[in-house]
């Protein structure tokens, strides 16, 4: 028992005197001039307490523990950092400070920061000349050429923006910090680039983020390495500007179409992330349905209609009307316009279809052709006069053509004009009505009958004629028997001797008679002869002759008759196989 006291009391002296040990290193640890841990002991209304493991508490005001909004940040139990001032306070206490250890650690975070390079968190709180008033617990300056990467206009956008920033140099004694924000942001890119073009290759699908925007297309930040996204690859459709389809700052999803490792150069789309629209079109649009779009622009040949997003029809201006003649197509159609058209090609392949918009109304070509069928008499004002001939109008938009050819059967009209003027009022037949081609032919002449087709029975082959000379060529006369009808004179039938000139015989006007030798209906020629006419002349004379011997019973010459008429039939068939004559 006497042993176990001893333990036991050599245990005692042995606790107090460890103890004491330890309080006496926590003096010799605990030091004024350095942070030093604490515990909070106890909270008063005015000041936090705080055991730092010194042999007396310290105070700290309640301020140096509360937010902006007099909030208190710590409850008793609580570890906190503080700054051992002194350790005798006007109360005897020892005097701690909340504000100058977290100073001194925030400068020693600075410190860090710099000489690793590592970033460090600041909210932008205002301007100053040449930059920002940066607050990273101590004031920061960020000159205006480091708040970004690319040049800003908008540089008040920046402003209450809390970031993370490079320090560039500081000065603990001055408290000066310059910041940077470019180079972290820079640091970053690069980071982010060399992990971009890990992944990157044709095909594949990023996000990114529009950065500018141009005439052509756009830039689009990938995370380090930017990319363009031309204008012919944003929509199937049409666009005028990239502004219509993305905006600055805008996050969307792209497709890289072309990758250049060596010139860093990217090719994006966005169209390319949905289907072509145009390979379907050919079933959703068949040849002759007819769809409804909105008009997009007009050109001189036309007008384009978008049938949907990416799909653009054209209506050519032939296919606007069918009777008007459309000298624009501003004059039929408005851009923004919504028409229903007829499908009338498609072609896939080259992304074309064409539309037409008269052919949504009856063509009023066929009607005419019912109303007004071959033969049928029209009565309408001249309408324009060319050279090729008339145009009387029949319908509203539909016009007739009377040929030059068809103005009359006889007369050599030179031009139109000569027989008519706009505004006058003329009946014509109608010839025929082609309906493809948009064409109405009408006859004048028609209207008579035509003078050659009596021709044959007015004047037969033999008959004897009465015209004259209208002109005199090297071949021969020509001479008007009627009007309209003009027969020749070949030079061989002008005489029974040789006639080398015929104007040695004739001029212009001079009244002759001819026999009719032969005639072409078809070919509306006639041939003349005075020679035939002068034998058959003197046949006829010899032949009264003849009778009137005969008669008076003195003596006959009737073979000598019959065989001078043989030899003349000879001769007469062959000068007409040489000479046949007609109309010019």
């Amino acid at each position: 028992m006497v042993q176990k006291d001893e333990e036991k009391n050599s245990a005692t002296a042995g606790g107090a005197n460890e103890f004491e040990t330890l309080f006496e290193e926590s003096l010799r640890t605990v030091k004024p001039g350095g942070v030093v841990k604490g515990r909070v002991v106890g909270i008063t209304s005015t000041h936090v307490l705080i055991d730092v493991g010194y042999k007396s508490e310290g105070g700290i005001p309640i301020q140096e523990f509360s937010d902006r909004h007099g909030n208190l940040q710590v409850k008793v139990g609580d570890e906190v950092d503080v700054f051992f001032d002194s350790s005798e306070g006007e109360n005897g206490g020892i005097v701690l400070s909340r504000q100058r250890a977290e100073n001194i650690k925030l400068w020693e975070e600075i410190e860090k920061a710099y000489n690793e390079g590592l970033g460090i968190e600041g909210r932008i709180v205002g301007k100053v000349k040449g930059g920002f008033r940066v607050d990273v617990g101590v004031p920061g300056f960020l000159p205006g050429s480091h708040v970004d990467i690319r040049p800003s206009r908008n540089l008040d956008r920046f402003i209450g923006t809390t970031d993370r920033f490079v320090i560039l140099k500081y000065n603990r004694a001055r408290g000066n910090v310059v910041l940077s924000r470019r180079a972290l942001l820079e640091k970053e890119r690069d980071s982010l680039k060399k992990e971009i073009l890990k992944v990157l290759e044709e095909g594949v699908i990023l996000e990114g983020t529009v950065k500018n925007i141009t005439g052509y297309g756009a830039f689009v930040d990938l995370g380090g390495i930017d990319g363009i996204l031309h204008i012919s690859d944003m929509s199937w459709g049409r666009i005028n500007h990239p502004s219509e389809v993305v905006h600055v700052g805008e996050k969307l999803k792209v497709v890289v179409l072309k990758f250049d490792p060596e010139k860093e150069r990217i090719s994006l789309g966005i169209k390319q992330l949905t289907p072509d629209p145009w390979h379907t079109v050919a079933e959703k649009y068949p040849v002759g349905s007819r769809v409804q779009g909105k008009v997009i622009s007009l050109m001189d040949y036309g007008a384009f209609v978008e049938l949907e997003s990416g799909i653009e029809g054209l209506i050519h201006i032939s296919e606007m009307s069918w009777t008007k003649k459309v000298s624009h197509p501003s004059k039929i159609l408005q851009v923004g316009q919504t028409v229903e058209v007829v499908v009338l090609n498609v072609d896939p392949s080259h992304r074309r279809i064409s539309l037409g918009l008269k052919q949504v109304m009856a063509n009023p070509w066929e009607t005419a052709k019912e109303k007004y069928p071959v033969g049928s008499v029209v009565k309408g004002p001249v309408r324009n006069i060319t050279d090729f001939g008339i145009f009387v109008g029949i319908e509203e938009g539909i016009d007739g053509l009377v040929h030059i050819s068809d103005l009359h059967w006889s007369k050599k009209i030179k031009h139109p004009s000569e027989l008519y003027k706009k505004g006058d009022l003329v009946e014509a037949r109608v010839l025929g009505v082609n309906v493809e081609n948009e064409r109405f032919s009408l006859g004048i002449k028609q209207l008579t009958p035509d003078p050659w087709k009596v021709i044959a029975e007015r004047y037969p082959a033999g008959s004897k004629v009465k015209g004259q000379v209208t002109s005199v060529p090297d071949f021969g006369v020509f001479v008007r028997i009627d009007e309209g009808v003009e027969g020749l004179i070949h030079v061989s039938q002008l005489s029974v001797e040789r006639i080398d000139k015929p104007s040695s015989l004739y001029k212009v006007g001079d009244e002759v008679e001819a026999e009719v030798i032969n005639i072409d209906v078809n070919e509306r020629k006639i041939g003349l002869s005075i020679r035939a006419l002068r034998k058959t002349e003197e046949r006829q004379e010899m032949e009264n002759y003849l009778k009137r011997e005969k008669e008076g019973g003195r003596f006959s010459f009737e073979s000598l008759l019959n065989d001078e008429l043989r030899l003349d039939r000879d001769e007469e068939g062959q000068t007409n196989r040489k000479g046949k004559g007609g109309n010019p």
